[in-house]
């Protein structure tokens, strides 16, 4: 007898899934996510420190990956996830893109992003400082000590010249507004509800660009709900890996 739509074969190998981390993020983003699923889910992050391009961003993390994989990217990483949709749309079986954008930067976040390169080039590399924290994570998890260490911990080991390059590929990129109609894979689009960065309208907006797309709002998390809620992430992911293709 045939399993039902959306469940998980337990006969079947557990499926590929890419992972591909936002600025000034490591694997430890995606940390609680591959425990939680790693009875159906193998999981590989990406390394994108390397490359000043999105397009070369989604080349490097292609390497390795077998024929047919899940993709699942978080801010610039979805950014990454979006180009390699337009490089390899046939390696794909499962999109989700989290807290990110498909709009380009507007002229005052560019402005703003330009300044930050060159205070970054001028001065010691900071990244993310408590005063920066704000703007990352919910407002109820700020005294999380744990929490905001690990976040800070991460932006370090991405270190400075990483992150001129994440920055440089950042401010480049291209609108995939208009590629988004033809992404034609089972796609979850989930933001933090109070994300300042990339807000809940802007995935409201990838949602309705992608045919079939869902999405989830994550309460009570800012921009890294991987890290901040991660337990209804984990769940959200087991449900997009559980839906049939």
């Amino acid at each position: 007898m045939a399993a039902p739509r959306g469940a998980i074969n337990s006969d079947c190998m557990p499926e590929s899934v890419l992972f591909l981390p936002g600025l000034l993020c490591d694997t430890r983003l995606w940390r609680d996510q591959i425990a939680a699923l790693s009875d159906i889910a193998h999981a590989t992050v990406a390394d994108l420190t390397r490359d000043d391009s999105v397009d070369d961003m989604a080349r490097h993390a292609l390497q390795g990956m077998p024929d047919r994989f899940a993709l699942c990217g978080l801010s610039m990483g979805g950014y990454v996830a979006l180009a390699l949709m337009r490089l390899a749309p046939d390696r794909v079986t499962r999109l989700c893109l989290m807290d990110t954008s498909a709009r380009p930067d507007s002229e005052e976040q560019a402005r703003r992003r330009r300044g930050l390169i060159a205070m970054t080039r001028a001065h010691r590399f900071r990244g993310v400082t408590p005063r920066l924290l704000p703007m990352l994570i919910h407002p109820a998890r700020q005294t999380d000590t744990a929490l905001t260490q690990e976040v800070m911990d991460m932006a370090e080991r991405v270190g400075r010249d990483a992150f001129l390059r994440q920055q440089n590929a950042i401010l480049h990129r291209p609108d995939s507004r208009p590629h988004l109609p033809a992404i034609n894979v089972p796609t979850r689009v989930a933001v933090g509800s109070d994300d300042q960065l990339t807000p809940p309208d802007h995935a409201r907006e990838i949602a309705a660009g992608i045919p079939g797309a869902i999405l989830h709002v994550v309460s009570n998390s800012g921009h890294l709900p991987p890290m901040e809620r991660p337990d209804e992430v984990s769940e959200i992911l087991r449900d997009w890996l559980a839906e049939a293709l």
